[in-house]
Protein backbone atom coordinates (compact mmCIF):
# COMPACT_ATOMS: atom_id res chain seq x y z
CA UNK A 1 0.00 0.00 0.00
CA UNK A 2 1.63 3.41 -1.33
CA UNK A 3 1.67 6.75 1.26
CA UNK A 4 -1.11 8.35 -0.54
CA UNK A 5 -3.76 5.29 0.59
CA UNK A 6 -2.54 5.11 3.70
CA UNK A 7 -3.26 8.41 4.47
CA UNK A 8 -6.48 7.96 3.18
CA UNK A 9 -7.19 4.78 5.60
CA UNK A 10 -5.65 6.59 8.22
CA UNK A 11 -8.30 9.71 7.24
CA UNK A 12 -11.13 7.14 6.71
CA UNK A 13 -11.09 4.97 9.81
CA UNK A 14 -10.14 8.35 12.12
CA UNK A 15 -13.35 9.46 10.58
CA UNK A 16 -15.57 6.85 11.21
CA UNK A 17 -14.27 6.59 14.89
CA UNK A 18 -15.53 10.26 15.48
CA UNK A 19 -18.52 9.57 13.85
CA UNK A 20 -19.47 6.27 14.68
CA UNK A 21 -17.82 5.26 18.53
CA UNK A 22 -20.24 2.72 19.07
CA UNK A 23 -20.22 0.82 16.18
CA UNK A 24 -16.08 1.34 16.31
CA UNK A 25 -16.40 0.01 19.84
CA UNK A 26 -18.19 -2.98 18.54
CA UNK A 27 -16.05 -3.70 15.90
CA UNK A 28 -12.59 -3.25 18.08
CA UNK A 29 -14.12 -6.35 20.40
CA UNK A 30 -14.34 -8.59 17.44
CA UNK A 31 -10.77 -8.09 17.19
CA UNK A 32 -8.14 -9.41 18.98
CA UNK A 33 -6.71 -7.26 21.21
CA UNK A 34 -3.25 -6.45 18.92
CA UNK A 35 -5.13 -6.21 15.95
CA UNK A 36 -7.07 -3.42 17.44
CA UNK A 37 -4.34 -1.78 18.87
CA UNK A 38 -3.06 -1.71 15.32
CA UNK A 39 -6.11 0.17 13.96
CA UNK A 40 -5.67 2.36 16.84
CA UNK A 41 -2.10 3.53 17.52
CA UNK A 42 -1.97 5.37 14.60
CA UNK A 43 -4.90 7.91 15.51
CA UNK A 44 -4.41 10.84 17.63
CA UNK A 45 -5.46 9.98 21.16
CA UNK A 46 -8.80 12.59 21.49
CA UNK A 47 -9.75 10.57 18.23
CA UNK A 48 -9.62 6.88 20.31
CA UNK A 49 -11.09 8.10 23.30
CA UNK A 50 -14.51 8.65 22.29
CA UNK A 51 -14.64 5.17 21.28
CA UNK A 52 -12.63 3.92 24.69
CA UNK A 53 -15.10 4.73 26.73
CA UNK A 54 -17.57 2.53 25.03
CA UNK A 55 -15.16 -0.30 25.09
CA UNK A 56 -16.26 -3.06 27.92
CA UNK A 57 -13.03 -3.01 30.72
CA UNK A 58 -11.61 -6.53 29.77
CA UNK A 59 -11.57 -5.21 26.03
CA UNK A 60 -9.80 -2.39 26.66
CA UNK A 61 -7.45 -3.61 28.93
CA UNK A 62 -6.52 -6.05 26.10
CA UNK A 63 -6.00 -4.00 23.67
CA UNK A 64 -3.91 -1.18 25.82
CA UNK A 65 -1.39 -3.97 26.56
CA UNK A 66 -0.18 -4.09 23.04
CA UNK A 67 -0.21 -0.51 22.28
CA UNK A 68 2.82 1.20 21.72
CA UNK A 69 4.23 2.72 25.34
CA UNK A 70 3.86 6.01 23.82
CA UNK A 71 -0.03 5.54 22.22
CA UNK A 72 -0.80 4.00 25.31
CA UNK A 73 0.91 7.15 27.51
CA UNK A 74 -0.68 9.42 25.49
CA UNK A 75 -4.01 7.75 25.61
CA UNK A 76 -4.03 7.74 30.15
CA UNK A 77 -3.25 11.70 29.53
CA UNK A 78 -6.02 12.33 27.59
CA UNK A 79 -8.56 10.16 29.19
CA UNK A 80 -10.68 11.47 32.44
CA UNK A 81 -8.69 10.87 35.30
CA UNK A 82 -11.60 8.25 36.77
CA UNK A 83 -11.56 6.34 33.31
CA UNK A 84 -7.69 6.59 33.54
CA UNK A 85 -7.57 5.46 37.04
CA UNK A 86 -10.70 2.60 36.26
CA UNK A 87 -7.90 1.50 33.40
CA UNK A 88 -5.02 1.20 35.44
CA UNK A 89 -6.55 -0.63 38.22
CA UNK A 90 -7.90 -3.63 35.78
CA UNK A 91 -4.50 -3.87 35.08
CA UNK A 92 -1.58 -6.37 37.42
CA UNK A 93 -0.05 -4.76 40.34
CA UNK A 94 3.36 -4.44 38.87
CA UNK A 95 2.21 -3.49 35.66
CA UNK A 96 -0.31 -0.71 37.45
CA UNK A 97 2.89 0.54 39.12
CA UNK A 98 4.71 1.22 36.30
CA UNK A 99 2.11 2.89 34.27
CA UNK A 100 1.55 5.48 37.45
CA UNK A 101 5.22 6.65 37.29
CA UNK A 102 5.54 7.65 33.52
CA UNK A 103 2.44 9.62 34.11
CA UNK A 104 3.24 13.83 34.15
CA UNK A 105 3.00 14.97 37.87
CA UNK A 106 -0.43 16.74 37.91
CA UNK A 107 -1.94 13.43 36.26
CA UNK A 108 -0.38 10.99 38.41
CA UNK A 109 -1.66 12.80 41.91
CA UNK A 110 -5.29 12.89 40.28
CA UNK A 111 -5.08 8.93 39.05
CA UNK A 112 -3.30 8.40 42.23
CA UNK A 113 -5.83 9.89 44.74
CA UNK A 114 -8.61 8.18 42.80
CA UNK A 115 -6.89 4.99 43.09
CA UNK A 116 -6.51 5.20 46.32
CA UNK A 117 -10.06 3.72 48.29
CA UNK A 118 -10.47 3.92 51.72
CA UNK A 119 -9.81 1.33 54.04
CA UNK A 120 -12.25 -1.67 54.76
CA UNK A 121 -13.95 -0.10 51.84
CA UNK A 122 -15.71 -1.66 47.87
CA UNK A 123 -12.72 -0.25 46.24
CA UNK A 124 -10.27 -2.49 48.58
CA UNK A 125 -12.02 -5.98 48.41
CA UNK A 126 -12.98 -5.85 44.84
CA UNK A 127 -11.30 -8.03 41.89
CA UNK A 128 -10.85 -5.68 39.35
CA UNK A 129 -9.86 -9.37 36.91
CA UNK A 130 -13.71 -8.94 36.12
CA UNK A 131 -15.22 -10.57 32.87
CA UNK A 132 -17.26 -8.22 31.08
CA UNK A 133 -18.98 -7.68 27.60
CA UNK A 134 -21.30 -5.77 25.28
CA UNK A 135 -24.83 -6.88 25.90
CA UNK A 136 -25.37 -7.18 21.75
CA UNK A 137 -22.17 -10.27 22.12
CA UNK A 138 -23.19 -13.42 21.57
CA UNK A 139 -23.03 -16.28 23.60
CA UNK A 140 -20.59 -17.98 21.25
CA UNK A 141 -18.14 -14.89 21.44
CA UNK A 142 -18.52 -15.15 25.13
CA UNK A 143 -17.36 -18.29 25.93
CA UNK A 144 -14.94 -18.18 24.01
CA UNK A 145 -13.45 -14.94 25.83
CA UNK A 146 -14.11 -16.92 29.06
CA UNK A 147 -11.53 -19.51 27.76
CA UNK A 148 -8.81 -17.33 27.02
CA UNK A 149 -9.18 -14.92 30.32
CA UNK A 150 -8.53 -18.17 31.73
CA UNK A 151 -10.32 -17.31 35.13
CA UNK A 152 -11.80 -20.52 36.38
CA UNK A 153 -13.20 -18.44 39.20
CA UNK A 154 -15.78 -16.63 37.59
CA UNK A 155 -19.18 -17.42 38.79
CA UNK A 156 -20.83 -15.04 36.25
CA UNK A 157 -19.97 -12.33 32.93
CA UNK A 158 -21.57 -9.19 33.32
CA UNK A 159 -22.69 -7.51 30.23
CA UNK A 160 -22.78 -3.50 29.35
CA UNK A 161 -24.40 -1.45 27.46
CA UNK A 162 -23.02 0.79 24.01
CA UNK A 163 -21.64 2.81 26.49
CA UNK A 164 -20.06 0.97 28.96
CA UNK A 165 -22.73 1.02 31.70
CA UNK A 166 -23.30 -1.93 33.49
CA UNK A 167 -27.02 -3.49 32.70
CA UNK A 168 -26.50 -7.12 33.63
CA UNK A 169 -25.20 -10.21 34.62
CA UNK A 170 -25.07 -13.80 33.00
CA UNK A 171 -24.45 -16.63 35.40
CA UNK A 172 -22.01 -19.46 33.99
CA UNK A 173 -24.99 -21.86 34.21
CA UNK A 174 -27.79 -20.15 32.11
CA UNK A 175 -24.22 -19.32 29.44
CA UNK A 176 -23.49 -22.91 29.18
CA UNK A 177 -27.09 -23.94 27.36
CA UNK A 178 -27.76 -20.96 25.82
CA UNK A 179 -27.59 -21.29 22.45
CA UNK A 180 -24.16 -20.26 20.73
CA UNK A 181 -25.50 -17.49 18.15
CA UNK A 182 -28.01 -15.75 20.97
CA UNK A 183 -27.25 -12.63 22.22
CA UNK A 184 -26.24 -11.98 26.02
CA UNK A 185 -29.12 -9.35 26.35
CA UNK A 186 -31.84 -12.07 26.42
CA UNK A 187 -30.41 -14.19 28.57
CA UNK A 188 -29.15 -11.38 30.76
CA UNK A 189 -30.17 -11.09 34.47
CA UNK A 190 -30.75 -7.55 36.33
CA UNK A 191 -28.53 -6.94 38.33
CA UNK A 192 -30.25 -6.35 42.09
CA UNK A 193 -27.57 -4.44 43.89
CA UNK A 194 -24.17 -2.68 42.71
CA UNK A 195 -22.01 -0.80 44.95
CA UNK A 196 -19.69 2.37 44.87
CA UNK A 197 -16.15 2.09 45.61
CA UNK A 198 -16.11 4.21 48.78
CA UNK A 199 -18.68 2.23 50.09
CA UNK A 200 -17.37 0.64 53.73
CA UNK A 201 -17.43 -2.91 53.97
CA UNK A 202 -20.43 -2.52 56.13
CA UNK A 203 -22.56 -1.88 52.84
CA UNK A 204 -21.60 -4.55 51.19
CA UNK A 205 -21.94 -7.13 54.03
CA UNK A 206 -25.49 -5.62 54.19
CA UNK A 207 -26.37 -6.03 50.32
CA UNK A 208 -24.72 -9.27 49.89
CA UNK A 209 -26.73 -11.10 52.65
CA UNK A 210 -29.60 -8.91 52.04
CA UNK A 211 -29.62 -9.82 48.09
CA UNK A 212 -28.18 -13.34 48.67
CA UNK A 213 -25.38 -12.58 46.32
CA UNK A 214 -22.36 -14.41 45.51
CA UNK A 215 -20.45 -11.40 44.30
CA UNK A 216 -21.14 -7.83 44.13
CA UNK A 217 -20.88 -5.46 41.16
CA UNK A 218 -18.50 -2.29 42.15
CA UNK A 219 -19.24 0.92 39.83
CA UNK A 220 -18.24 4.48 39.38
CA UNK A 221 -20.25 7.29 39.14
CA UNK A 222 -21.29 7.06 35.29
CA UNK A 223 -22.51 2.87 36.62
CA UNK A 224 -19.65 1.77 34.38
CA UNK A 225 -18.14 -1.69 35.73
CA UNK A 226 -14.59 -1.05 38.23
CA UNK A 227 -14.66 -4.85 39.86
CA UNK A 228 -16.61 -7.39 41.72
CA UNK A 229 -16.25 -8.52 45.11
CA UNK A 230 -16.87 -12.20 46.09
CA UNK A 231 -18.71 -13.53 48.77
CA UNK A 232 -15.50 -15.53 50.14
CA UNK A 233 -13.28 -12.25 49.35
CA UNK A 234 -15.62 -10.56 51.88
CA UNK A 235 -15.63 -13.09 54.60
CA UNK A 236 -11.85 -13.97 54.25
CA UNK A 237 -11.89 -9.90 54.89
CA UNK A 238 -14.53 -9.70 57.90
CA UNK A 239 -11.84 -12.42 59.43
CA UNK A 240 -8.95 -11.06 58.85
CA UNK A 241 -10.49 -8.01 60.42
CA UNK A 242 -12.01 -9.23 63.44
CA UNK A 243 -8.56 -10.69 64.22
CA UNK A 244 -6.98 -7.19 64.09
CA UNK A 245 -9.87 -5.99 66.25
CA UNK A 246 -8.81 -8.72 68.45
CA UNK A 247 -5.15 -7.80 69.12
CA UNK A 248 -6.42 -4.01 68.76
CA UNK A 249 -8.80 -4.55 71.92
CA UNK A 250 -5.94 -5.32 73.99
CA UNK A 251 -3.54 -2.42 73.00
CA UNK A 252 -1.45 -4.42 70.38
CA UNK A 253 -0.91 -3.33 67.35
CA UNK A 254 -3.12 -4.72 64.29
CA UNK A 255 0.68 -4.76 62.34
CA UNK A 256 1.97 -6.88 64.98
CA UNK A 257 2.70 -10.86 64.63
CA UNK A 258 3.76 -13.59 66.69
CA UNK A 259 7.51 -13.52 65.45
CA UNK A 260 7.30 -9.46 64.91
CA UNK A 261 10.46 -8.12 66.66
CA UNK A 262 10.63 -7.18 70.50
CA UNK A 263 11.49 -3.51 69.79
CA UNK A 264 8.85 -2.98 67.06
CA UNK A 265 6.28 -5.16 69.79
CA UNK A 266 7.00 -2.59 72.76
CA UNK A 267 6.97 0.22 70.47
CA UNK A 268 3.19 -0.66 69.36
CA UNK A 269 2.36 -2.04 72.77
CA UNK A 270 4.21 0.12 75.46
CA UNK A 271 2.23 3.97 74.72
CA UNK A 272 -1.47 1.53 75.80
CA UNK A 273 0.21 -0.03 78.36
CA UNK A 274 0.93 3.93 79.78
CA UNK A 275 -2.64 4.84 79.34
CA UNK A 276 -3.85 1.75 81.09
CA UNK A 277 -1.66 2.44 84.31
CA UNK A 278 -3.30 6.11 84.38
CA UNK A 279 -6.51 3.98 84.45
CA UNK A 280 -5.46 2.01 86.71
CA UNK A 281 -4.22 4.90 88.87
CA UNK A 282 -7.97 6.61 88.73
CA UNK A 283 -9.47 3.17 90.02
CA UNK A 284 -7.05 2.82 92.91
CA UNK A 285 -7.84 6.72 93.79
CA UNK A 286 -11.28 5.15 94.20
CA UNK A 287 -10.54 2.53 96.40
CA UNK A 288 -8.51 5.02 98.21
CA UNK A 289 -11.68 7.51 98.85
CA UNK A 290 -13.26 4.53 100.88
CA UNK A 291 -9.39 3.83 103.32
CA UNK A 292 -11.49 4.33 106.75
CA UNK A 293 -14.03 1.48 105.50
CA UNK A 294 -11.82 -0.79 104.56
CA UNK A 295 -9.97 -0.29 107.57
CA UNK A 296 -12.76 -0.55 109.51
CA UNK A 297 -14.09 -3.82 108.45
CA UNK A 298 -10.62 -5.63 106.94
CA UNK A 299 -13.28 -8.19 105.36
CA UNK A 300 -14.02 -5.76 102.25
CA UNK A 301 -10.39 -5.72 100.67
CA UNK A 302 -11.24 -9.81 100.64
CA UNK A 303 -14.14 -9.93 98.76
CA UNK A 304 -13.01 -6.47 96.51
CA UNK A 305 -11.46 -8.33 93.44
CA UNK A 306 -14.63 -10.11 93.33
CA UNK A 307 -17.13 -7.61 92.48
CA UNK A 308 -14.54 -5.73 90.27
CA UNK A 309 -13.62 -9.55 88.44
CA UNK A 310 -17.17 -10.21 88.02
CA UNK A 311 -18.29 -6.58 86.46
CA UNK A 312 -15.30 -6.33 84.24
CA UNK A 313 -16.62 -10.22 83.04
CA UNK A 314 -19.79 -9.19 82.26
CA UNK A 315 -18.90 -5.68 80.72
CA UNK A 316 -16.17 -7.71 78.29
CA UNK A 317 -19.34 -9.76 76.87
CA UNK A 318 -21.03 -6.90 76.59
CA UNK A 319 -18.08 -5.37 74.28
CA UNK A 320 -17.32 -8.71 72.41
CA UNK A 321 -21.03 -8.67 71.10
CA UNK A 322 -21.46 -4.86 70.25
CA UNK A 323 -18.30 -4.83 68.18
CA UNK A 324 -19.23 -8.23 66.65
CA UNK A 325 -22.35 -6.40 65.71
CA UNK A 326 -20.76 -3.57 64.47
CA UNK A 327 -18.03 -5.18 62.67
CA UNK A 328 -21.09 -7.44 60.71
CA UNK A 329 -23.26 -4.46 60.44
CA UNK A 330 -26.40 -6.44 62.61
CA UNK A 331 -26.63 -3.08 64.10
CA UNK A 332 -25.97 0.68 63.33
CA UNK A 333 -25.50 3.46 65.16
CA UNK A 334 -29.19 4.32 65.73
CA UNK A 335 -29.75 1.24 67.50
CA UNK A 336 -27.78 2.05 70.95
CA UNK A 337 -30.70 2.48 72.58
CA UNK A 338 -31.95 -1.10 72.22
CA UNK A 339 -28.55 -2.27 72.36
CA UNK A 340 -28.23 -0.57 75.56
CA UNK A 341 -31.36 -1.63 77.07
CA UNK A 342 -30.48 -5.58 76.29
CA UNK A 343 -27.21 -5.36 78.20
CA UNK A 344 -28.58 -3.65 81.53
CA UNK A 345 -31.56 -6.35 81.36
CA UNK A 346 -29.16 -9.15 80.80
CA UNK A 347 -26.77 -7.46 83.39
CA UNK A 348 -29.36 -7.34 85.75
CA UNK A 349 -30.43 -10.77 85.25
CA UNK A 350 -26.94 -12.29 85.58
CA UNK A 351 -26.29 -10.04 87.95
CA UNK A 352 -28.93 -11.51 90.62
CA UNK A 353 -28.00 -15.05 89.87
CA UNK A 354 -24.68 -14.18 90.49
CA UNK A 355 -25.19 -12.07 93.52
CA UNK A 356 -27.75 -15.46 94.65
CA UNK A 357 -24.51 -17.53 94.58
CA UNK A 358 -22.21 -15.15 96.00
CA UNK A 359 -24.28 -14.18 98.85
CA UNK A 360 -24.36 -17.87 99.44
CA UNK A 361 -20.91 -18.61 99.91
CA UNK A 362 -19.85 -15.09 101.85
CA UNK A 363 -22.30 -16.21 104.28
CA UNK A 364 -20.74 -19.46 105.07
CA UNK A 365 -17.30 -17.59 105.26
CA UNK A 366 -18.34 -14.32 106.70
CA UNK A 367 -21.96 -15.57 109.15
CA UNK A 368 -22.77 -11.93 108.35
CA UNK A 369 -26.05 -10.89 107.08
CA UNK A 370 -25.00 -7.67 106.35
CA UNK A 371 -21.85 -8.42 103.90
CA UNK A 372 -23.91 -10.97 102.07
CA UNK A 373 -26.54 -7.65 101.75
CA UNK A 374 -23.68 -5.49 100.75
CA UNK A 375 -21.78 -8.18 98.12
CA UNK A 376 -25.34 -8.84 96.34
CA UNK A 377 -26.41 -5.29 95.75
CA UNK A 378 -23.00 -4.22 94.66
CA UNK A 379 -22.75 -7.50 92.46
CA UNK A 380 -26.37 -6.51 91.08
CA UNK A 381 -25.33 -2.75 90.49
CA UNK A 382 -21.67 -3.19 88.86
CA UNK A 383 -22.90 -5.84 86.18
CA UNK A 384 -25.63 -3.38 84.97
CA UNK A 385 -22.98 -0.74 84.76
CA UNK A 386 -20.54 -3.08 83.21
CA UNK A 387 -23.30 -4.38 80.37
CA UNK A 388 -23.94 -0.38 79.52
CA UNK A 389 -20.67 0.44 79.41
CA UNK A 390 -19.71 -2.95 77.34
CA UNK A 391 -22.31 -1.90 74.96
CA UNK A 392 -21.88 2.15 74.68
CA UNK A 393 -18.62 2.58 74.85
CA UNK A 394 -17.47 0.95 70.90
CA UNK A 395 -20.95 2.60 70.21
CA UNK A 396 -19.81 7.05 71.17
CA UNK A 397 -16.15 5.85 69.68
CA UNK A 398 -17.66 4.83 66.25
CA UNK A 399 -20.03 7.94 66.35
CA UNK A 400 -17.14 10.06 66.65
CA UNK A 401 -15.00 8.61 63.96
CA UNK A 402 -12.91 6.76 66.72
CA UNK A 403 -11.76 2.99 66.05
CA UNK A 404 -13.78 0.92 68.79
CA UNK A 405 -11.64 -1.77 68.43
CA UNK A 406 -8.23 0.44 69.66
CA UNK A 407 -10.01 1.97 72.89
CA UNK A 408 -13.07 0.23 73.92
CA UNK A 409 -11.09 -2.15 76.48
CA UNK A 410 -8.91 0.17 78.15
CA UNK A 411 -12.30 2.62 78.40
CA UNK A 412 -14.06 -0.64 79.44
CA UNK A 413 -11.76 -1.63 81.79
CA UNK A 414 -11.75 1.87 83.64
CA UNK A 415 -15.71 2.13 84.05
CA UNK A 416 -15.90 -1.65 85.40
CA UNK A 417 -13.09 -1.27 88.07
CA UNK A 418 -14.40 2.14 89.27
CA UNK A 419 -17.89 1.00 88.99
CA UNK A 420 -17.36 -2.59 90.87
CA UNK A 421 -15.28 -0.72 93.89
CA UNK A 422 -17.28 2.31 94.02
CA UNK A 423 -20.89 0.13 94.29
CA UNK A 424 -19.07 -2.19 96.63
CA UNK A 425 -17.62 0.59 99.38
CA UNK A 426 -20.09 3.03 98.36
CA UNK A 427 -22.60 0.16 99.96
CA UNK A 428 -20.70 -0.43 102.56
CA UNK A 429 -20.22 2.52 103.93
CA UNK A 430 -23.90 3.10 103.63
CA UNK A 431 -24.72 0.17 105.54
CA UNK A 432 -21.51 -0.02 107.96
CA UNK A 433 -23.90 0.05 110.90
CA UNK A 434 -25.24 -3.89 110.28
CA UNK A 435 -21.83 -5.25 108.93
Amino acid sequence: MNERAQHALLALNRRFLLDFPADAATRLERMSGESAAWHLQAQPADVVVPVWDRLSPACAVEIFRHLPQAAALALLVALLATDAARLIGALDPAERERWIAQLPGAVRAEVSDLMRHPPNSAGRLMDTAVTSMRETATVGEAIELLRASGRHHARSLFVADDAARLTGAVPLASLVVARPAQALREIARPVSAVVKPTAPQEDVVELLEKHSLAELAVVDLDGRLLGAISHDALVQAVQDDASADIQAMVGASRDERALSPALFTVRKRLPWLQINLVTAFLAAAVVGLFESTIAQFTALAVLLPVVAGQSGNAGAQALAVTMRGLVLNEISLRQWPRVAIKEVGAGFLNGLAIAATCGLGVYLWSRSIGMVLVICLSMVLAMVIAGLAGAVVPILLRRFGQDPAQSSSIILTTVTDVAGFMSFLGIATLLSAIL
